[in-house]
């Protein structure tokens, strides 16, 4: 996922409570003191890889949208339907998936592995504290192999060209392409739709590409708040209609269901309310 903004130096944030609580120590190359959707989106799920400014911005969306933790629970849950149904029904044994975020289990390559352990999986981010926990939680099966790219969604070309993803990744056979939660990091003057085409360009006939995405079509005054809360404190975030979403894939055929909210994309039981969670989610095939 998209950082806010990368400093070298050691810098100490105080915890904004009133009790004494413990200073918090910047990693190496990690800025503490500017929020990253990684870690606020840890911070949903409950994790701990997040600080200070991280949870500051995370509890501002919450306060815009109470949903808040179920639309990242019901994010995460896609992920693992795509993913199952991808290698079960599609055939995919290898993937790439940009903007990996903080590793949470199952990961995709476990889900992924446990159907076809021989399944490949690279991950991008640009976020050191997802790179230090992927290489140390993200462990492949014996068969398989899960590897971890510092690269940047918005330098596609830097991705393709990585050594690692060349010595993982077979480009003349069918790839899965994920791109879960990334897109609204990028402002429409980046044409992000171009950014997408770059890298669905690269892919073989018979690839895969699943794509969420934030969006007010469903409430419109709640994600539009919350929008406002990360703008505010200095992050990207753009909330995008059905017809935006719809153009990151190009002339691929949308698998069934189509771009739906994300908890009617082919659910293991059915949500009682599929539009609570304000995401657009679909699985498109390059013919």
């Amino acid at each position: 996922m998209i950082d806010g903004g990368v400093q070298r130096e050691e810098a100490v944030v105080e915890h904004s409570s009133g009790n004494s609580a413990p200073s918090e120590v910047a990693p190496p190359g990690v800025n503490i003191n500017v929020p990253h959707s990684a870690r606020i989106y840890d911070y949903w799920l409950g994790g701990k890889d997040n600080f200070a400014v991280d949870r500051a911005v995370g509890d501002a969306m919450i306060q815009a949208i109470p949903g808040m933790r179920y639309m990242a629970g019901e994010n995460r849950k896609f992920v693992h339907r795509a993913a199952r149904d991808l290698v079960a029904k599609e055939g995919i044994r290898q993937f790439l998936d940009v903007g990996t975020g903080i590793p949470t289990r199952p990961n995709l390559h476990e889900v992924a592995q446990r159907i076809a352990p021989e399944t490949r999986v690279v991950y991008v981010d640009n976020d050191p504290i997802v790179l230090v926990h992927a290489r140390a939680l993200m462990l492949s099966s014996p068969q398989g192999r899960s590897e971890y790219i510092s690269a940047d969604i918005r330098d596609p070309r830097s991705i393709l060209q990585d050594k690692v993803l060349k010595e993982t990744l077979d480009l003349t056979q069918p790839v899965g392409l994920t791109l879960i939660a990334i897109l609204m990091l990028l402002a429409d003057e980046d044409d992000p739709w171009s950014t997408v085409a770059a890298l669905r360009d690269a892919m073989p006939s018979g690839s895969c590409l699943a794509i969420t995405h934030p969006t007010a079509d469903f409430n419109p005054d709640e994600v539009g708040q919350a929008v406002a809360a990360a703008t505010g404190a200095g992050m990207t975030l753009v909330a995008r209609t059905q017809e935006a979403v719809a153009r990151f894939f190009g002339d691929w055929e949308l698998l069934e269901p189509g771009l739906v909210p994300v908890s009617a994309w082919r659910p293991d039981a059915p949500a009682a309310d599929p539009k609570a969670a304000y995401y657009w989610a679909g699985v498109a095939r390059k013919p």
